[in-house]
C-alpha cells in the first residue's frame, strides 16, 4: 500500500546556490574595511544569522565598530546581496531539482520550502519556481533557527501532514538535526561524513533515483 508522504526542501545548497552571493557580499565588505576574507573563512558563516556573521567577519579582521556603524554595514551587505539575487535566472536551479519536482508532481506528492532566508520567495520567483511549491516557510515565519525544528513543523502544518510522513531535504548538519528533532525522514545532500546524522545521504540531487523515491512511498 502506498504511504502518503510530503517533501520539505531547504533552499540554499539544495534548490539553488546563493551561498556564493553571500560570500561575495561579505568579501567586498571585508575588502572595504581593509582586510581579505577567504572562502575557507566563509565556512564559519554557514547557517549563521546575518548579525552573528558580521561579528565573525569583524573578529577575523580585528576591526572594532560602533553598533550604529554595524547596522549600516548590515544594510549595505544585504543590499549588495539582493542585487546579485535580482539577476538570478532559472539557469541557477541546481542539477536534478527539476527532475525531482516533476516526479513528485506526477505522483501527487506535495512539497514545501523550509528556509531561514527572508528572501526565499524572491529567489524562487527569480528562478521560476515560486508557483510550484504548495507552501513556503521562510525567515518571516520562524523565530527559532535550525537545529530547532520549528521551520519544518510549520511546513508540515501548512501541508496538512503529520511530521513523521515528511521527508526533509537539507545540505547542512543543523538542518538534518532539525529534521530529526521534528521526527521527520532526513535526507542529506552533500558529504556523508558531514551529514552523518541523516537517514539518507546523496552526493547531489541527481543521485536521487525514481526507484529510491518509490521505495520511500511504499
Amino acid at each position: 500500500m502506498k504511504k502518503e508522504i510530503a517533501f520539505i526542501f531547504d533552499l540554499d545548497g539544495v534548490i539553488v546556490d546563493t551561498a556564493k552571493y553571500h560570500y561575495l557580499a561579505w568579501r567586498n565588505l571585508a575588502n572595504a574595511l581593509g582586510f581579505d576574507f577567504t572562502e575557507a573563512q566563509n565556512e564559519l558563516l554557514k547557517g549563521v544569522s546575518r548579525v552573528k556573521s558580521l561579528e565573525i567577519l569583524l573578529s577575523i579582521g580585528k576591526v572594532n565598530l560602533s553598533e550604529e556603524k554595524k547596522q549600516i554595514l548590515l544594510l549595505q551587505k544585504n543590499k549588495e546581496y539582493l542585487e546579485f539575487v535580482n539577476k538570478m535566472t532559472s539557469e541557477e536551479i541546481l542539477p536534478g531539482v527539476n527532475d525531482l519536482l516533476n516526479f513528485l508532481e506526477i505522483n501527487d506528492i506535495k512539497y514545501a520550502l523550509g528556509s531561514a532566508s527572508k528572501n526565499a520567495p524572491l529567489i524562487l520567483e527569480k528562478v521560476g519556481l515560486l508557483n510550484r511549491f504548495t507552501a513556503i516557510v521562510d525567515g518571516n515565519d520562524v523565530s527559532k533557527a535550525k537545529p530547532d525544528p520549528e521551520v519544518f513543523l510549520i511546513g508540515a502544518k501548512k501541508l496538512g501532514m503529520n511530521p513523521e510522513n515528511c521527508v526533509v531535504v537539507e545540505d547542512a548538519i543543523a538542518g538534518i538535526q532539525a529534521a530529526n528533532a521534528a521526527k521527520m525522514i532526513s535526507m542529506g545532500i552533500g558529504d556523508a561524513n558531514v551529514l552523518n546524522e541523516a537517514d539518507y545521504v546523496f552526493k547531489d540531487m541527481t543521485a536521487i533515483t525514481p526507484d529510491f523515491l518509490k521505495n520511500l512511498m511504499n
